[in-house]
């Protein structure tokens, strides 16, 4: 059985081949034609609520697979868009529902938001994406964080993006030898940011430097405290629940819309 670092770095190594081998399952495959064949046809809000397959695709591949079930809260998402700053996606801490306004950015564009490369193929490559990183978190937690730590590094600015990040944080935890979760947030941020170097993980070189030493920790502790070994962690994260998960914020605005239906 190949270590954490061996798993690694033969994905990372061959991520190219590693794609196109999910991309052509044939479940991927099936789903990815069908998203394609039909985003451009939607042209509201409440046609692409209403398409369900559709939906649950694009949800999915923006990290939110967690979210599926809340449209009365991603309608709000997407009806105020990204341009103010009071909007509801940009009071939320989590910028994964400002990402997903922005991408399928109706309140700006219209019948046109669904027609441009970030709303397609770029959906579809973020998807496959993702798939690979599960089909690795069934037989190995750590490889999977490190693909997805490695994925969502060139867009870190600061320690605050490594704590608002389940999964990122647990990357960090691991590197940094303690809990995260607790004590000030804004200690904590400094922390991070120096003791990581955040601002030097857009280098490849030294991200996968870093990533190299991540995935020889996480073989050390075997099952770092916390974390839910073999099927329950990939459970955990498949679900969100410290791959992002659903903060206090957005659960108190929950209790307040009707959740599910259009």
């Amino acid at each position: 059985m190949l270590s954490t670092l061996a798993n690694y770095q033969l994905i990372a190594r061959n991520i190219t081949a590693s794609l196109q081998r999910v991309a052509e399952k044939p479940q991927v495959h099936r789903e990815a034609e069908h998203y394609l064949a039909r985003i451009e046809k939607i042209d509201t809000i409440e046609q692409f609520l209403a398409d369900d397959r559709v939906y649950r695709f694009a949800m999915e591949a923006c990290g939110l697979k967690d979210m599926i079930y809340a449209k009365a809260f991603m309608r709000k998402v997407l009806k105020e868009g990204v341009d103010s700053p009071e909007s509801f996606a940009n009071q939320l801490a989590d910028n994964r529902f400002r990402d997903f306004a922005r991408r399928f950015n109706f309140k700006s564009f219209g019948a046109s938001a669904t027609t441009f490369e970030r709303t397609r193929s770029e959906v579809v490559n973020d998807y496959i994406r993702l798939k690979l990183e599960e089909e690795a978190g069934e037989s190995n937690e750590g490889v999977r964080l490190a693909l997805y730590f490695q994925r969502k590094a060139p867009g870190l600015r600061n320690g605050y993006d490594i704590l608002a990040d389940k999964a990122l944080m647990k990357v960090a935890e691991t590197i940094l030898g303690h809990s995260l979760v607790h004590g000030d947030i804004d200690r904590n941020a400094r922390i991070v940011e120096k003791r990581l170097k955040i601002t030097e993980l857009s280098d490849p070189g030294k991200l996968t430097r870093f990533l190299a030493r991540f995935a020889t920790m996480w073989e050390m502790n075997a099952a770092p405290s916390g974390i839910p070994s073999g099927n329950g962690a990939a459970n955990a994260l498949m679900t969100g629940s410290f791959g992002g998960g659903i903060s206090q914020d957005i659960l108190q605005t929950l209790q307040g819309l009707k959740i599910g239906g259009i």
